[in-house]
């Protein structure tokens, strides 16, 4: 279940509260009662970091000298103005 930030527009009261997607929003402040109780906008809780999955990524059995026998290729070209677009 997500986590919402709510906050007091009358006493600023702040407080994160569980809430499930389907969940009517939360109205009165717990504080001070006053239905200028609103949800805020907030960064996601996570952070997506690294390069990536790839194909080879968790996947069992295959054996290693097959993947060792397949030719190498050349690095590919770019186009010259250092972008590495290739």
């Amino acid at each position: 279940m997500p986590i919402y930030a709510y906050r007091c527009n009358d006493c600023s009261f702040e407080k994160d509260h569980l809430q499930k997607m389907s969940d009517a929003p939360i109205a009165a402040c717990p504080s001070c009662g006053s239905s200028n109780y609103a949800k805020q906008v907030s960064a996601a809780g996570f952070q997506l970091k690294g390069s990536g999955w790839y194909a080879t990524d968790f996947k069992g059995g295959g054996s290693s000298a097959a993947k060792s026998s397949a030719p190498e290729s050349a690095p590919a070209p770019s186009c010259g103005s250092g972008c590495a677009c290739h």
